[in-house]
């Protein structure tokens, strides 16, 4: 792994666990045993830039994990359910879901930084994008579809925050049960 890469994937995890502010760049230095102008010449614009560089690199990640399961399932209830087990397993093994959500760093710099808050709505478009896609697969018109994929991203956030806040991976098993439910009202 390259060193740009190393600082990203150390840079992610330590923001995920300690969020933004939490997480000063001496600690990513020595957590990646690197120099200060080795950062700099990465990252030239410092912390910010890092961020923003680890949000495009979750969305990556995420959204390619998305569209993986939705492409092995004929409909958006399989696929929703399918995400919503991997989800369930990786809390229950892991005892977190760290690499499937940036809230705690949305909630965290959004109102405080535009080129922050335009990554992750990116990263929030794109997965929106992956279920209305399927949903008018499902044949439901774009407009229905849009309106759904935006309850299912907002369902699928709350739910792995309220995992990770009640440490326990029931709220995505109750919405699990009712978000195919919900979806069938549409169809």
């Amino acid at each position: 792994m390259d060193t740009k890469s190393m600082i990203i994937d150390t840079a992610t995890t330590l923001f995920q666990q300690k969020g933004y502010i939490g997480v000063g760049l001496n600690e990513i230095l020595k957590t990646c045993n690197i120099s200060k102008g080795s950062l700099y010449h990465h990252f030239p614009n410092g912390k910010e830039e890092l961020l923003i560089a680890c949000l495009k690199s979750m969305s990556e990640s995420i959204t390619t994990d998305i569209e993986d399961i939705f492409k092995r399932y004929q409909t958006t209830q399989e696929a929703t359910l399918a995400m919503i087990e991997k989800l369930i397993e990786n809390y229950n093994r892991e005892g977190s879901i760290s690499g499937y959500t940036f809230t705690s760093i949305v909630s965290e710099l959004a109102t405080l930084s535009a080129p922050v808050r335009n990554a992750c709505s990116y990263l929030y478009i794109k997965m929106q994008g992956i279920y209305s896609n399927k949903l008018v697969e499902d044949g439901l018109s774009k407009e229905t579809a849009d309106s759904i994929a935006l309850m299912m991203t907002a369902a699928f956030e709350g739910g792995i925050m309220l995992c990770l806040t009640q440490k326990s991976s029931h709220p995505l098993k109750v919405i699990s049960q009712l978000l195919p439910k919900l979806m069938k009202g549409f169809q």
